[in-house]
């Protein structure tokens, strides 16, 4: 079998847009359900982020910036980007790192992928 990570010949490109959108997602959303590989590949991401958040600085904004797309979140006028550096950050302050968990559910039925919900803890 060829190697798993160049199936269907994906690019880094590709791969960049969809763990920028993931991560978003997890972010705003506090959980999200995906493959198992696509989990496990956004997981340091989403933590990087909220360690950016945690910082707090103008530097750590615009590195966060460059990463995150910008959606509205659940609370009225509020970004994607605002809600980390205002809701998530402030909640993980004293907790060094394993800001997420994985939690394996049931495989997909059309092609049997195995799945799994990536949450923050």
């Amino acid at each position: 079998m060829a190697n798993p990570k160049q199936l269907f010949r994906r690019n880094t490109e590709w791969w960049n847009h969809v763990e920028r959108s993931l991560v978003t997602d997890l972010l705003i959303h506090g959980q999200v359900k995906t493959t198992l590989e696509r989990a496990k590949r956004i997981r340091s991401n989403a933590e990087k982020m909220i360690t950016l958040g945690k910082k707090n600085t103008l530097a750590s904004r615009r590195q966060a910036a460059k990463f995150l797309r910008l959606i509205p979140s659940m609370q009225e006028g509020k970004d994607s980007l605002q809600y980390l550096f205002d809701v998530l950050a402030p909640k993980y302050q004293s907790r060094n790192g394993g800001y997420t968990r994985i939690i394996k559910v049931q495989n997909r039925q059309g092609d049997n992928a195995k799945m799994a919900v990536i949450q923050l803890v």
